[in-house]
């Protein structure tokens, strides 16, 4: 997305072609995510309760059975830990090799640590029955990781393809747009965290169809909150979801009156209406598991879209050149 790619030195570049990698393998790993949510397979690897045996270990083996949920668990788990280990070298090789650059090392750190909290929340998540807080959480988190590795992505590029006066404008508008969006994804993985088919001792049925088969209607009305518990539930995703929607537009609109290069933003507005479709799809149809999967796919595609575009905003100034501007500025300043 950025003519800048080149910029660096060899340690930068190789530093970046493994946030590159780092970054598919954290999407790959939330897909997965959704695949073992859509599977009923949370707890392939023992039930709440079952401490070290169910996590880290699965069914008290450090390889399972092969049982389908068992495999299905496993695989997110075994992805959980490769992305683990490529950001743990990230970090590495930003406060090895890169410590000028100090975002770099900042970020890489601060994924670290991320990702070091996300795999005890998973195992909090099955060691307490998949609670649907615990669920939105681990989601949640995970878009935060992926969010920090987006941005260190755009740390290694030098400049800005926004004029630094459209910027400005755009910067408040595009957090607002990652905050709602954010908040849209959350409540999300809170209403997947309600489907508790294949949870120990629950039958509940769940959010997702609360409002039966209509949209943007619910149950014959536009927004009826107050008629449930689950009604809530899938009405505050869906009223973050409008919100997000409207703003993301607005974003999209402005930077391109303003002049803004970058495809990230006419992107987003296609993602964005994509997503709302498969969203009505996932509705209409009484949801289906390959939609439910592409729906969390898309979204996440949505979500690392608006945080690039928000990050190109963002001018990266290459630190040989602050170094540079700072001395000069110092010799100055100082008596002759």
């Amino acid at each position: 997305m950025h003519s800048a790619a080149v910029q660096g030195g060899p340690d930068l570049a190789r530093f970046r072609r493994l946030v590159d990698l780092t970054i598919v393998a954290t999407f790959l790993l939330i897909v997965i995510g959704g695949v073992v949510r859509v599977s009923d397979s949370g707890l392939g690897c023992g039930p709440a309760g079952s401490g070290t045996e169910g996590w880290p270990l699965c069914g008290g083996r450090v390889l399972p059975f092969l049982e389908t949920s068992a495999v299905i668990e496993f695989t997110h788990r075994a992805a959980a830990a490769i992305v683990g280990i490529l950001i743990l070298v990230l970090a590495w090789r930003a406060i090895r090799g890169l410590r000028e650059h100090r975002w770099l090392v900042r970020g890489s750190v601060a994924a670290a640590i991320l990702v070091l909290a996300q795999a005890a929340l998973g195992g909090l998540t099955v060691e307490n029955n998949l609670h649907e807080v615990l669920v939105a959480a681990h989601l949640g988190l995970a878009m935060l990781l992926l969010a920090i590795l987006i941005a260190l992505r755009r740390a290694t590029l030098e400049g800005s393809p926004a004029p630094a006066g459209a910027a400005g404008v755009l910067r408040p508008l595009a957090g607002t747009a990652l905050a709602l969006l954010f908040a849209t994804i959350v409540a999300g993985g809170y209403m997947a965290g309600t489907e508790e088919e294949g949870v120990a001792g629950s039958t509940a049925a769940g959010a997702h169809l609360a409002c039966g088969t209509e949209f943007p209607t619910c149950l014959g009305r536009a927004m009826p909150f107050g008629l449930g518990e689950m009604v809530d539930v899938h009405l505050t995703h869906r009223a973050f979801m409008y919100l997000a929607a409207l703003v993301i537009l607005a974003l999209v609109v402005v930077a391109r009156l303003r002049g803004v290069r970058s495809r990230a933003f006419p992107l987003a507005a296609l993602l964005l209406a994509c997503q709302i479709l498969l969203g009505a799809l996932n509705v209409w149809l009484g949801e289906h598991g390959e939609l439910v999967v592409a729906h969390l796919t898309l979204g996440t595609l949505l979500w690392g879209t608006v945080v690039y575009a928000a990050m190109e905003l963002v001018p990266v100034r290459e630190p040989g050149r602050v170094s540079l501007r700072r001395a000069e500025t110092e010799a100055s300043a100082s008596p002759a």
